[in-house]
C-alpha cells in the first residue's frame, strides 16, 4: 500500500513550530475538516434545521427502477456532496503542495466508486450476503488493484490517512462521552478487558517471533481496538516504518472477514440470545464495519430455532461493545504508546536522551479532534435522556456526520483495497499473522466467557 507523504508548504519566517503545524500537517487539517463538519452540523442543529441534504446516501432499494428514481431525485444533492468533498480535499492537498491536476480525475473515480458500493449496500438484500458498504469496498479496491490493475498515476486520489483520520473525528461526534455513560460499566468493563489483554498477547507474542516493537504495537492496537483506525493512529505515534500499517491492516481485514461468518456461525450454534451474541461479536470483531454485518446477520435469527431477543439488542449490544467501549481506546493507546516509544524504546536504541517534546510532535493530532468532536456532541446532549438523544439528537444532528463518516470510511477503504498489492506484503512473511492470530484465539475465547457468563445475564437482559 502506498504511504501517505505530506509536503510541507512555506509559512511566515519567525512563527514557533507549534504554530507552523496548524497548516503544515494532514492530521491538524483533518482535525479543520472533521470538526468543520461537526460545527456546522451543530449550527445547523441548534437553528432547527440540519446537515442532512448534504449528507445524502443512497436509500434502500429493491429493484433497480426505485434506485434509479432516487438517483434521478437527488441527483442535486449528489453533485453538491461530490462538489464539497472535491472542494475541501483540494484545498487542503493544496495547500500541502500537491497538485490538483493528479488528485482531482482520481478522486472523481473514488467517489465514483463509493456510490456504487454504498448503493450496493443499501440492497434490501445486502445484510443476507452481509454487503456492509466499507467492507464491500475493501474487496472491490482488491480486486481492481490485484486482478484488474490500475495506472500509477491514479494513486494521488489514494489518501488511505486522510480519509481514516477524518472518519475517525467524526467517530468522535458520533461517541459522546453521554452514550458512554449510558452504555454503563459493564461495557466498559468488558471492552477494557479486551482492548488490554489482547493487546499484550498480540504484542508479547509478536516480540518472541523476533518482531520490531513498532511492529507488534501497531498489530496489537489493530487487533484491540478498531483494526485500521487504530493501526494507523499507532503507527504515526511509534515511528513505525511505511510498511508496518498495511501490513497490520491486512492482517486485520483477513481475520474481519472471517469473523463475519464464524461469530453468526458460532452463536447460531449454541442458541445464543441476540444481545449474548452481539456483546460477543463486538468484542471479537476487528472492524466495525464487519461487525456490523455479523451483528445484522444475527439479529436476523431472533425468534428463530429458539434464539431469544430481538436483533436490535444484537446490534445495540455489538454497539455498545464495539463501537463505544473498544473505538473509545484510540486515543488512549495512541498516546500511551507515543510516551513508551519515545522514552523506552528509542532511548534504547539510540543511547540517546529521550526528548519530551517528542512526545507531542509524534502524537497524532487527529485523536484531539476525535475527543474534541465527542465534547462538543456530548455538551450538546447533556440535558437529553437516551430516548430523547435516539429521538430528536441522532436524526438531525449525530445521524448526518454519521453518514458523512461512512462516505470518508468508504474512501479510505476503497483507497486501502486500490494502493494494496499483494505481492508486495510478500515479504512480511507469516510472523505477523501468527502473532496476530494469537490475539484472535485469546479474544474470542475471552469474549465469549465474558459475554455468556460473566456478564451474560446482562447483555440477554439489554434494553436500550
Amino acid at each position: 500500500m502506498s504511504a501517505s507523504h505530506t509536503h510541507t508548504p512555506a509559512a511566515p519566517v519567525g512563527l514557533p513550530n507549534f504554530l507552523r503545524e496548524l497548516w503544515q500537517k494532514e492530521d491538524w487539517w483533518a482535525v479543520w475538516l472533521g470538526l468543520g463538519i461537526v460545527v456546522a452540523a451543530w449550527l445547523l442543529f441548534a437553528h432547527g434545521s440540519s446537515l442532512k441534504w448534504l449528507a445524502v446516501t443512497p436509500e434502500k432499494w429493491t429493484d433497480l427502477g426505485q434506485l434509479a428514481h432516487h438517483f434521478a431525485t437527488n441527483a442535486v444533492r449528489y453533485a453538491a456532496q461530490f462538489a464539497f468533498w472535491l472542494a475541501a480535499i483540494t484545498l487542503v492537498l493544496g495547500t500541502l503542495r500537491f497538485k490538483p491536476a493528479e488528485f482531482v480525475p482520481s478522486f472523481i473515480f473514488v467517489y465514483l466508486l463509493a456510490v456504487l458500493v454504498f448503493a450496493l449496500g443499501q440492497w434490501t438484500k445486502a445484510n443476507y450476503y452481509n454487503l456492509e458498504p466499507p467492507l464491500v469496498a475493501l474487496l472491490l479496491g482488491l480486486f481492481i488493484s490485484n486482478v484488474i490493475g490500475l495506472p500509477k498515476w491514479l494513486d494521488a486520489g489514494f489518501r488511505v490517512e486522510f480519509y481514516i483520520k477524518t472518519g475517525i473525528i467524526l467517530l468522535g461526534a458520533t461517541v459522546p462521552f453521554t452514550l458512554i455513560a449510558w452504555a454503563g460499566p459493564t461495557a466498559i468493563l468488558q471492552a477494557s478487558i479486551v482492548s488490554l489483554t489482547t493487546f499484550l498477547v498480540i504484542f508479547f507474542v509478536a516480540r518472541r517471533l523476533g518482531l520490531e516493537r513498532q511492529l507488534a504495537a501497531v498489530l496489537g492496537a489493530g487487533g484491540a481496538v478498531c483494526g485500521v483506525s487504530a493501526a494507523i493512529a499507532v503507527a504515526g505515534a511509534v515511528g513505525a516504518k511505511k510498511e508496518h500499517a498495511p501490513v497490520a491492516i491486512t492482517v486485520v481485514i483477513v481475520w474481519a472477514i472471517v469473523m463475519i461468518f464464524a461469530l453468526p456461525f458460532a452463536s447460531h450454534a449454541l442458541h445464543l440470545p441476540t444481545g449474548v451474541a452481539g456483546a460477543w461479536i463486538g468484542t471479537s470483531e476487528f472492524a466495525d464495519a464487519a461487525g456490523i454485518a455479523a451483528a445484522q446477520t444475527y439479529g436476523g435469527y431472533a425468534g428463530q430455532d429458539g434464539i431469544a431477543g430481538t436483533g436490535d439488542q444484537a446490534v445495540w449490544a455489538f454497539t455498545l461493545m464495539k463501537v463505544v467501549g473498544r473505538d473509545a481506546w484510540i486515543g488512549i493507546w495512541a498516546f500511551v504508546l507515543a510516551i513508551v516509544s519515545i522514552t523506552r524504546w528509542d532511548e534504547a536504541d539510540s543511547g540517546r536522551k529521550a526528548d519530551a517534546g517528542e512526545i507531542w510532535r509524534r502524537f497524532p493530532k487527529f485523536v484531539l479532534g476525535f475527543l474534541a468532536a465527542s465534547l462538543i456532541v456530548t455538551w450538546i446532549s447533556h440535558d437529553y435522556s437516551i430516548a430523547d438523544y435516539n429521538k430528536r439528537v441522532v436524526p438531525t444532528l449525530v445521524g448526518p456526520i454519521k453518514d458523512l463518516r461512512t462516505w470518508a470510511f468508504i474512501f479510505c477503504f476503497l483507497s486501502i483495497g486500490l494502493t494494496t498489492r499483494f505481492r508486495d506484503l510478500v515479504y512480511a512473511g507469516r510472523k505477523p499473522f501468527l502473532a496476530f492470530t494469537a490475539g484472535v484465539v485469546v479474544n474470542v475465547a475471552l469474549g465469549f466467557v465474558l459475554s455468556t457468563v460473566v456478564f451474560g445475564a446482562h447483555w440477554a437482559a439489554l434494553t436500550r
